[in-house]
C-alpha cells in the first residue's frame, strides 16, 4: 500500500511547478525524501535551488495543498539544505525539460563549471 501511495504522491508532485524555473519540484530534484507514515499522512523532505529562494514559504504550501486536494493526504514538508541542491539532483525528465525551456543542458554546464573551478 505504501509504495502505491508513494507513486501517487510523486505523480501529484509532478504537478507542482516552480514558478521561476517552470519545472515541477519532483523532476527538478527538490524532493529529497518521501516517507509514507500511514494511508493519510506523508512526510516530505525537500530543498530549494538556493537558501535565498523567494519561494521558500510558498512551495511547501503548494505541495501540502496539492496532496490534500488530489489524494486526501496530509503532508508534513520539511525544508532541508544538506546536502545542498545542485543540478545533478534533477531527473532525466527534468533535465530534458530544462534543456527544452532554456536551450542548454544545465547538468553539462554545471559539470564544466565545477571542473573548471577545481583546475
Amino acid at each position: 500500500m505504501s509504495e502505491d501511495l508513494k507513486k501517487k504522491v510523486i505523480e501529484a508532485l509532478e504537478t507542482v511547478t516552480d514558478p521561476e524555473i517552470g519545472i515541477d519540484v519532483y523532476n527538478l530534484g527538490l524532493i529529497y525524501d518521501i516517507r509514507v507514515v500511514d494511508e493519510k499522512t506523508v512526510k516530505i523532505a525537500m530543498s530549494l535551488t538556493t537558501m535565498f529562494c523567494p519561494l521558500a514559504a510558498t512551495l511547501p504550501l503548494m505541495i501540502i495543498d496539492v496532496l490534500k486536494e488530489k489524494l486526501g493526504v496530509d503532508a508534513d514538508v520539511d525544508i532541508v539544505y544538506d546536502p545542498p541542491w545542485t543540478p545533478l539532483r534533477m531527473t532525466e525528465k527534468g533535465r530534458q525539460m530544462f534543456k527544452e525551456r532554456f536551450g542548454y543542458d544545465i547538468v553539462e554546464e554545471y559539470a564544466k563549471s565545477t571542473q573548471e573551478a577545481r583546475e
